[in-house]
């Protein structure tokens, strides 16, 4: 079979199945279904690096393999679902629709430019990351939930809200900016967002 398998994977295949799911109910205007799953892909994504730096023994070809995989699986889950769930929630005018395309192009912008950094990288250094050029596309999965979990606070100024949202974060995407590498208090507010979207789907809050 093609390609290589093993556990480093399997957390970014968890998520990217999670976002695919995600995208159904996003279709059937199941929205807090579909943005607990974008927020659990986000974990997803921000624990699979950890997981595959402790396989110690990892050839060339794992390494290209698993930084190639781990930005086609963000397109999908970072990309292209929350572009989904923001036209399911009603960015369908012209200006709206232009946001979402431009948002799209700048996401595997970023994500190529990464790719080339990211390898370039690995080949003079086994050092942990700590800086990113530009926004990691992985922040939409806290940025679009929180956004939603807030809907009632915004009123009808929700839908401007999510515009304004795709257009910022698509920018920042592709801007030229040095970001921290997310640590513990981003994994806690991002599993804290996950619990209460949760908690709100069931009513429990």
């Amino acid at each position: 079979m093609l390609g290589f398998y093993d556990y480093t994977v399997v957390l970014t295949y968890i998520g990217l199945g999670v976002s695919v799911f995600g995208m159904t109910q996003a279709l059937e205007g199941n929205f807090r279904v579909a943005i607990l799953c974008l927020a659990i892909s986000g974990l997803c994504d921000m624990f699979d690096g950890k997981i595959a730096r402790t396989k110690k023994d990892r050839t060339d070809d794992e390494k290209s393999f698993g930084i190639q995989i781990d930005s086609l699986c963000d397109v999908v889950c970072f990309g292209i679902f929350p572009i989904l769930i923001c036209y399911c929630l009603g960015m369908r005018g012209r200006l709206s629709l232009v946001l979402l395309i431009f948002y799209g192009i700048a996401s595997v912008i970023r994500l190529g430019y990464f790719n080339v950094s990211e390898e370039k990288r690995q080949n003079t250094t086994d050092e942990v990351r700590e800086y990113y050029q530009g926004l990691p596309i992985t922040s939409m999965a806290i940025v679009l939930p929180a956004l939603y979990l807030l809907r009632r606070c915004c009123g009808t100024r929700f839908l401007a809200a999510v515009n304004v949202t795709v257009a910022v974060v698509g920018i920042l995407f592709i801007t030229d900016i040095k970001v921290k590498k997310p640590q513990k208090p981003f994994r806690i507010l991002l599993a804290a967002l996950v619990t209460l979207a949760l908690a709100k789907m069931f009513h429990l809050v």
